[in-house]
């Protein structure tokens, strides 16, 4: 009764339109769809014929997973130019669940003049098509689309997937072959080409050409290395397993469509409109695995993280894409502050399957966020061990992570190599470069090369707010003001509500002589919720402004000093904040392996993700 109470303490007691309506545009614009909703329905009480009001209300009810309540609207809107693509998009979704084939596939304009529109709605209507039995013309209808260079990749697999549905492997072997055999056109939808990659490998399987599979498999793993759903395919591939076919009904070729699509469009800014299609595809194919992950993490990124871990527990044990939820399980408790119960679940997965790196990865991340850095390093060394002494390209990030964790560690010489196997590994990356360059000059050697390594880094990513911030502190550290001032000036343009680095420019224009807008400078980065511990060196310098030496190392020092532990600082600019010391506090959030971060890396996507 006590919660009850407080709840109705703390809704709106909204007296018009105005108030409702304005809430609700709030919540809409913060993602927070339940609201959102709530207040749109307040605000139709106060004017039930609004229209407006009505297209966002069902826009927000199909994007928070509420089809049959959406659908309401939708009938009434389906002529509505402004929304007519959804309604019509959801009430062939309506007909399609229910075997209503022949009515789903009037209710399209395959001719639309938008590219994505035309696409989409050309390959529902085909599977409508299939589903009243006019497979046929339904596969003539998709093979004859034309349009951008990234049409063939969703051509191939749907006629594909057609095929095999109707029993034509043979036909299904050749669509899914040919996009296989086209990496580039791939890249414009990577979850579609992997999907089509597991498609046919299950096709071999099952016609018992097993390594006819594995080597379809093989040319997934070229695509994206590391992917887990693959290996654990493989896995059961290997052991004689016969993997069911992924799309054999109307229902579940119409939500591959809008899976296809959802997931090619899944960026920033078109998270509305990859939330309504992967809740349409939800609604035809409740239980895909692929389904379930992706929207998972869309609906982490819009900062729905209990959402978003009920989705991922909905992942079927059976499904080769099980660990990827799990592993996005255990990076979404620790993004909830969880970091006890993330770290128990992501051991847990390492303990289950050794040889899993991206398990290291989730791991590390989190020890990383909690400054655990002898449990990091020992977790790093270990997956290094696991990959076995000739490492690739894309085991990176492991001896980064491992030098990180090092550095942090204050033992020099191991991350030291690290970062240099790294660069090995993969030359030109341009963090490690970023991270070994900061460190030479901090530590007083090697000022030239870190200074190259730098600029190299710089030069690779120039709108990296993060490197640049390490170009301008360089320069500082090295009494260069008037540089520092150039690069910091642009770091922050780049990422203006970072406080550190907000922090970083008013040092350098205090050094030049501009204490006026040195001053403003810390101000905005004490309002931007600086780190604890650099919050009492900002409060001291807008006291007392800069005082003491300025900390430049001395150009005699290149190459001389190969010291274990970065030089100590004088008193005085930046001695006693983390950002002074080895490396800059930025340049440690920018590079270590951060949940966020992480997430690209292991699971969302079977992109190659380079962080």
């Amino acid at each position: 009764m006590a919660a009850t109470a407080q709840e109705q303490e703390t809704q709106p007691n909204f007296l018009g339109f105005a108030g409702a309506y304005l809430a609700a545009r709030t919540a809409d614009v913060d993602n927070d769809t339940s609201r959102a909703i709530e207040f749109y329905g307040k605000a139709l009480e106060f004017d039930p014929k609004n229209i407006e009001v009505k297209q966002r209300l069902m826009v927000a009810l199909f994007s928070g997973g509420r089809f049959s309540e959406g659908a309401v609207l939708a009938r009434e809107l389906k002529d509505d130019p402004a929304v007519a693509q959804v309604s019509r998009l959801a009430l062939m979704v309506e007909a399609i669940s229910k075997r209503e084939y022949r009515k789903a596939a009037s209710l399209l304009d395959s001719d639309d003049s938008n590219p994505i529109d035309r696409l989409l709605n050309t390959l529902m209507k085909a599977w409508a098509q299939f589903g009243y039995g006019e497979g046929e013309a339904a596969i003539a209808s998709i093979q004859a689309l034309e349009g951008p260079p990234w049409y063939p990749v969703f051509i191939r697999y749907h006629a594909g997937a057609m095929a095999q549905a109707m029993g034509k492997k043979a036909e299904a072997r050749k669509q899914f072959t040919d996009l296989i055999a086209d990496p580039q056109s791939g890249a414009a939808a990577p979850d579609t080409y992997i999907r089509a990659v597991m498609a046919l490998a299950g096709l071999e399987a099952r016609e018992g050409n097993k390594r006819a599979a594995l080597d379809a498999l093989a040319a997934g793993e070229e695509f994206s290395p590391g992917y887990a759903p693959l290996a654990a395919l493989q896995q059961r591939i290997e052991s004689d397993g016969k993997p069911e076919p992924g799309v054999m009904t109307a229902q579940q070729g119409t939500a591959a469509v809008l899976f296809t699509l959802g997931s090619a469009l899944n960026r920033e800014g078109a998270e509305e409109t990859v939330a309504v299609y992967l809740q349409f595809a939800r609604t035809l194919d409740p239980q895909n695995a692929a389904t379930l992950v992706i929207l998972g993490g869309l609906t982490e990124r819009l900062g729905k993280l209990e959402e978003a871990i009920k989705l991922y527990e909905a992942v079927p044990d059976t499904s080769p894409m099980r660990r990827v939820s799990e592993l996005q399980l255990g990076l979404a408790l620790a993004d909830l502050g969880r970091n006890g119960e993330a770290k128990d679940h992501l051991k847990a997965l390492i303990e289950s399957d050794p040889r899993d790196i991206r398990s290291y990865l989730a791991y590390g991340s989190v020890l990383s966020q909690d400054k655990d850095y002898v449990e990091m390093a020992l977790t790093y060394e270990t997956a290094i061990s696991v990959i076995g002494p000739v490492p690739t390209r894309n085991d990176w990030n492991l001896f980064f992570q491992a030098g990180i964790a090092n550095e942090r560690l204050k033992q020099w010489p191991k991350a030291e190599a690290h970062f240099k196997r790294a660069l090995e590994l993969y030359p030109d990356q341009p963090q490690v470069m970023n991270y070994l360059g900061y460190s030479w000059i901090d530590m007083n050697i090697n000022l030239e090369e870190g200074m190259d390594l730098i600029r190299a880094a710089v030069d690779l990513r120039p709108n990296d707010g993060y490197i640049v911030d390490s170009l301008g502190w360089a320069h500082y550290r090295l009494g260069q003001y008037d540089d520092a001032v150039r690069e910091l000036e642009r770091a922050v343009e780049l990422k203006p509500a970072d406080p550190t680095i907000n922090d970083h420019l008013g040092d350098a224009y205090w050094r030049v002589g501009r204490e006026l807008e040195a001053t403003f400078q810390w101000k905005r980065a004490l309002s931007n919720e600086p780190p604890e511990d650099l919050l009492p060196e900002i409060e001291r310098k807008l006291k007392e402004g800069l005082t003491g030496a300025t900390n430049a190392v001395p150009a005699t020092a290149n190459g001389t000093d190969q010291g274990s532990e970065p030089a100590e600082l004088e008193d005085g600019a930046g001695a006693d904040k983390k950002s002074g010391l080895a490396p800059a506090e930025t340049l440690k959030r920018q590079a270590s392996l951060d949940t966020q971060t992480c997430k690209a890396a292991i699971a969302t996507s079977p992109c190659n993700a380079e962080n």
